[in-house]
């Protein structure tokens, strides 16, 4: 992946396949959109245990980082930070590997979501 893949991510949408602080609810997992414009990332998400999320980051070539904060609904938020690889599926589809932790616990988490 390269570079000149200029907006690679705007209007996909992805949905959680796996998770390590989770479990992934496969009736209704998390969904995620992503916009892009010039290596700056934002979107949304929801499903599964989360109301309503947000994320804003950076691309550069093949890896994401990202802020995010969301809404759950057993009740409060929660924020973090993230760093996706981006992967290209045998079928065109991306992949997203993403490392993350959440805001005041540092406990490294990883979890793959793949393009609809």
């Amino acid at each position: 992946m390269s570079d000149t893949n200029a907006n690679l991510l705007n209007g996909r949408r992805f949905i959680m396949v796996s998770s390590t602080a989770s479990e992934v609810n496969a009736e209704a997992p998390t969904r995620f959109t992503y916009e892009e414009a010039d290596g700056l990332i934002w979107g949304s998400y929801d499903g599964d245990t989360v109301i309503q999320g947000r994320f804003v980051g950076t691309r550069d070539d093949d890896r994401v980082e990202l802020s995010y904060v969301h809404a759950l609904k057993a009740g409060g938020r929660a924020g973090g930070r993230s760093s996706s690889r981006i992967e290209t599926l045998p079928d065109g589809r991306l992949r997203l590997v993403e490392e993350f932790v959440f805001d005041g616990d540092d406990t490294p988490q990883v979890s793959v979501c793949e393009e609809v």
